[in-house]
C-alpha cells in the first residue's frame, strides 16, 4: 500500500485547522504498531491448567486474561445436587439445579446476593425467562407436578412432570407455579422464541431425549416409529404456544418433523486407548455392549436398571441372580435399543429421532439445531413450522449438543458433547476432533460449509470430565469471540473471527474434584451478560469473571462491548447486538485497524489524534472534527484497507457527529 504523504499532511491542515498542529505532531511519532495480530501473541508456556491440585471449595486454579470477580457456594438444599444453566432478568440471575432453581442477585457482581432457592426437583431444570414468567424443564422419572422431593415410585402416575413448567415471577422472591405444559418424551432443554411479528404470543421449542412416556400416563405418545404411526412421538420436536395474556393456557401447538429423510450419520471408531479399556472391562466380566454406533462399557447404573427390569419381568424380588446377569448379557442389545428407541439389529439405520438443544436466532430468522448425529439450520419465521434447510454430519463428532451462531448470522458453531459430558476427553491420548466445537460458514443458498474444529488446548487428567458445553458470544464489536464450558476443562475465550484459526484468548480452569476417581462436575454454562462472565458451577455454586485487557483484547474493545446493555437473556434464545454510537466503539473500530495491518500507523495516529480532539470538545467544533474525519476515511481509498471497517467506522462517526 503507498502513502502520498505529501498530499496527506496537505489534507490534513485543511480538513483539521486548528488541530493541524497536533495532527502533524502525530505522524512525527513512531510508526511501529504497539498491537500486534493475534496469531503472533505468545501464550503462557508451560500451560499452567496442566497438573492443578484437586479440592471441592479448595482445588487449585489458573487463570489468564480474566479476573474472577466472585465465587458463591450454593444454598444449603443444593449442595451435592448439580448446577444446570442459566438465564438472566434484570439483575438476577436464574440457575437450574437438579433440585430446583436458584435466583441470585447479581446488581454487586463482587457480592452476588441470593434471592430464593426454590426447591422443586426435576432433571435437569434448564431455565429460561420471558417478561414475568420463568419456564423450567423436567425431564427425568422423578418430577413431580406439586414439585414434591419424595419422587415417583411407579412406571404410571398422574404425579409425573415430564415436560416444561412455568411460573409468575412478578415477584421475583416469591415464584408463583402457574402452568405446566406435559410432554411425551419431557424436556431436557428448550428454547423461548419471541416472534418479531407476533406480540400477543410468545414459543417454547421443547428438545426432549428420554424415552416416550406410556400412553397410560400421558395418552397420545406412542413409541411406534412413523412408518407405523403417523402420531408417534419419535423423530419431532414440539412447538408450545404461550398466549402472554394468559399463560395459563400453553400447549402445544404442533409437532415438527424436522428430521424426515436424514439417514444414519457416519460413526468413527474406537481409539487405540478407548478400545483397551472396553477390552480390559470385557475380560473383568463387565457388561460392554454396542451404543449408538460404538461399543461401550455400560455404566453401572444403567446395568441395575436392567437388571431390575429382568427381576421384575420373572416376578422376582430382591437382589437379582448369577442368572439375571447370564440373561442381562444375552439381552443387552435388546434392552439398549428399546431404551434408545432405535430399531431392533440389522434393521434399516437411520437419523436421529431428537435434537439436544435448539439455538433460536429470530433477528434473522434462523436456528441452529444440534441432533444427536447432526447441526441443523432451520428457517424459524413461521414459529410453529419450523422448517429444516441444511443438515451436517461428521464422524468426529458422538453427540451434537448445542449451537452458537456470531452476531451477523453468517457462521455457526456447534458443539460435541462426547458421553454426555461425564467422561474425561481431555487427556492427551484424546484427538483433537473429538468433544470439540465444529465451526461452520453459512452460504447465501443456506448450505453449510466446515471450516475448522477448536479445542480446550490444556491437558487434563483421567478424573476430569472434559468436553465441549455451553456458552455464548461476547459483544466485541467487528470480531466473534466466545466464552464457553468445558466441565472441569473449565471455561475459555476464544476468538473464532477468521473461522478457519479459532485462537484461545482467556481461561480460568481448578483442579478435579477428586484426584482419585472421576466426580462430575465444573462448569456447565457460562455466559456474557451486561459486561461479566456468569458460570454456572455444577457443584461449587456461581462464579463472575471480567474479561481483561490483554495483547488480545483492547481497552476500548471493552469498553464498546460494555456499552450493551440486554434486559433478559436465555441460553437458547441468541440477540443480535447492536452498538450505541460512542467514541470507545470508534477507537475500538481503530484498535482493530491497527491490529489487522489495515491502515498505516501514519492514519491511525491521525485517526486517534482526530477522536481525542474531537473528545475534548463539544457541540458544532466536535461535529465537524467528526464529520471530517468521516470524509477523509470515505473518500480516501488508501486510508484504510478493509472496505466493510472503514464503513463501520464512518457510520460511528456521523452518529457521534449527530448526522444520522
Amino acid at each position: 500500500m503507498k502513502y502520498p504523504i505529501q498530499g496527506f499532511l496537505a489534507a490534513i491542515v485543511v480538513t483539521f485547522g486548528i488541530y493541524g498542529c497536533t495532527a502533524t505532531e502525530s505522524l512525527q511519532q513512531s510508526s511501529v504498531n504497539s498491537i500486534i495480530p493475534i496469531t503472533e501473541v505468545e501464550r503462557p508456556n508451560p500451560d499452567p491448567r496442566v497438573g492443578l491440585g484437586a479440592g471441592l471449595f479448595d482445588a487449585e486454579e489458573a487463570i489468564w486474561n480474566l479476573r474472577l470477580v466472585s465465587t458463591t457456594p450454593p444454598p444449603a438444599d443444593f449442595i451435592g445436587s448439580w448446577g444446570t444453566d442459566l438465564a438472566f432478568k434484570d439483575n438476577y440471575a436464574i440457575q437450574g439445579n437438579y433440585n430446583g432453581f436458584i435466583v441470585w442477585d447479581i446488581s454487586d457482581p463482587a457480592n452476588p446476593e441470593l434471592v430464593i432457592d426454590y426447591l422443586c426437583p426435576a432433571s435437569q431444570s434448564d431455565v429460561s425467562v420471558y417478561g414475568d414468567l420463568l419456564f423450567v424443564s423436567g425431564e427425568g422419572l422423578e418430577g413431580r407436578l406439586d414439585c414434591g422431593t419424595q419422587g415417583v415410585r411407579t412406571a404410571v402416575s398422574e404425579e409425573r412432570l415430564r415436560g416444561i413448567r412455568i411460573f409468575d415471577i412478578s415477584d421475583i422472591r416469591n415464584p408463583e407455579y402457574i402452568a405446566n405444559v406435559q410432554t411425551c418424551r419431557g424436556s431436557h432443554t428448550h428454547s423461548v422464541l419471541v416472534d418479531p411479528n407476533d406480540d400477543e404470543n410468545i414459543y417454547v421449542y421443547v428438545s426432549g431425549s428420554a424415552p416416550v412416556r406410556p400412553e397410560e400416563e400421558l395418552p397420545g405418545c406412542s413409541a411406534a416409529f412413523p412408518d407405523e404411526d403417523p402420531d408417534s412421538a419419535l423423530f419431532r420436536i414440539e412447538v408450545i404456544k404461550v398466549p402472554l395474556a394468559n399463560p395459563e393456557l400453553a400447549a402445544i401447538a404442533n409437532s415438527p418433523r424436522i428430521f424426515d429423510g436424514l439417514d444414519a450419520p457416519p460413526t468413527r471408531g474406537l481409539s487405540p486407548a478407548e478400545q483397551a479399556v472396553v477390552d480390559r472391562a470385557r475380560e473383568e466380566g463387565r457388561f460392554v455392549a454396542e451404543m449408538m454406533g460404538r461399543e461401550r462399557v455400560i455404566p453401572d447404573g444403567m446395568v441395575r436398571q436392567f437388571l431390575s427390569q429382568i427381576v421384575r419381568e420373572r416376578g422376582g424380588s430382591g437382589m437379582p441372580t448369577a442368572a439375571d446377569s447370564i440373561a442381562l448379557k444375552e439381552r443387552l442389545p435388546e434392552l439398549i435399543d428399546n431404551m434408545l428407541q432405535v430399531r431392533g439389529r440389522g434393521a434399516e439405520a437411520h437419523g436421529p429421532n431428537q435434537c439436544h438443544d435448539i439455538t433460536l436466532y429470530p433477528e434473522i430468522g434462523l436456528a441452529g439445531g444440534a441432533c444427536e448425529g447432526y447441526g441443523l439450520l432451520i428457517d424459524i419465521s413461521d414459529p410453529v413450522n419450523p422448517v429444516r434447510i441444511d443438515a451436517v454430519a461428521d464422524s468426529n463428532f458422538a453427540y451434537w449438543h448445542s449451537a452458537t451462531f456470531n452476531n451477523d448470522g453468517t457462521t455457526v458453531l456447534f458443539t460435541d458433547e462426547w458421553g454426555g459430558g461425564t467422561q474425561a476427553k481431555c487427556r492427551d491420548i484424546d484427538p483433537y476432533e473429538w468433544g470439540a466445537n465444529a465451526i461452520y460458514t453459512i452460504n447465501e443458498d443456506g448450505s453449510m460449509e466446515f471450516q475448522s474444529y477448536f479445542k480446550m488446548p490444556a491437558v487434563q487428567t483421567e478424573t476430569e470430565n472434559c468436553v465441549a458445553h455451553n456458552g455464548s458470544l461476547i459483544p466485541i464489536p467487528g470480531r466473534d469471540i466466545m466464552v464457553q464450558s468445558w466441565y472441569q476443562g473449565g471455561i475459555n475465550v476464544f476468538d473464532f473471527t477468521d473461522p478457519k484459526n479459532p485462537v484461545e484468548i482467556a481461561f480460568h480452569d481448578r483442579g478435579p474434584i477428586s484426584a482419585d476417581r472421576l466426580e462430575v462436575s465444573g462448569s456447565w454454562s457460562i455466559y456474557w451478560y451486561n459486561g461479566y462472565l456468569v458460570n454456572s458451577e455444577m457443584s461449587r455454586g456461581l462464579d463472575i469473571f471480567e474479561l481483561l485487557p490483554s495483547d488480545f483484547i483492547t481497552q476500548n474493545e471493552l469498553d464498546a462491548a460494555n456499552t450493551v446493555r440486554l434486559d433478559y437473556f436465555n441460553p437458547q434464545g441468541q440477540p443480535k447486538f447492536s452498538w450505541p454510537p460512542s467514541f470507545a466503539l470508534a477507537r475500538s473500530y481503530t484498535d482493530q485497524l491497527e491490529r489487522n495491518r489495515e491502515a498505516s500507523a501514519h492514519n491511525l495516529e491521525l485517526i486517534r489524534s482526530s477522536l481525542a480532539n474531537a473528545e475534548r470538545t463539544s457541540g458544532t467544533e466536535r461535529n465537524r472534527i467528526l464529520s471530517e474525519l468521516a470524509v477523509q476515511i470515505e473518500n480516501g481509498s488508501d486510508f484504510i484497507n478493509n472496505s466493510t471497517r472503514a464503513a463501520l467506522l464512518s457510520d460511528v462517526l456521523r452518529k457521534l457527529a449527530g448526522e444520522t
